[in-house]
């Protein structure tokens, strides 16, 4: 009787180990891929004004340039300006870099578009690291006039509009 309480136990013990191993590997080596913008309009100056936050890695394996050379900030802005687009009542708008930070793990990159004194919609194209990673996913938050909309980019989904 000892004898099979003591097989019972260890069969309980081996398949315990085995769950938990798998529960732990599951949590491992789990990268995930994501950019976030904050958009902001500025009613005084008519401008949108944009803060992107990505993973630095992250950008400067897309960008193929390490984040501490002097050639890094040129490269971010030449890679925001080629996947990022802004439409502004179905008018297209030019962005404006306006500067980047290297802060650890994490990029701050800030752009703007200015001449828009109304939005009825907002259409955004944000291809931001979306052929480098396939599981990449965009987030852009809006603020305009008291009012909070939020996008969601991936790939397939590339283009998003919201209306005011």
């Amino acid at each position: 009787m000892i004898v099979n309480l003591l097989i019972r136990m260890k069969k309980l013990l081996y398949i315990s180990g085995i769950l938990t191993f798998f529960v732990l590997t599951s949590f491992m080596s789990v990268d995930f891929f994501s950019s976030m913008t904050k958009v902001d309009y500025i009613d005084g100056s008519k401008t949108l004004k944009f803060t992107t936050k990505m993973n630095t890695a992250h950008i400067s394996d897309a960008i193929k340039i390490n984040p501490n050379t002097a050639g890094f900030e040129a490269e971010v802005k030449k890679y925001v300006n080629n996947n990022f687009d802004v439409y502004v009542n179905d008018s297209p708008k030019t962005i404006t870099f306006t500067g980047s930070q290297v802060s650890g793990e994490t990029v701050w990159v800030y752009f703007e578009t200015s001449g828009v004194s109304e939005i009825s919609t907002l259409k955004i194209k944000n291809t931001i690291l979306l052929s480098a990673f396939p599981k990449q996913i965009n987030l852009v938050n809006i603020a305009y006039k008291g009012s909070q909309k939020t996008m969601n980019f991936q790939r397939g989904k590339e283009v998003n509009e919201v209306s005011f």
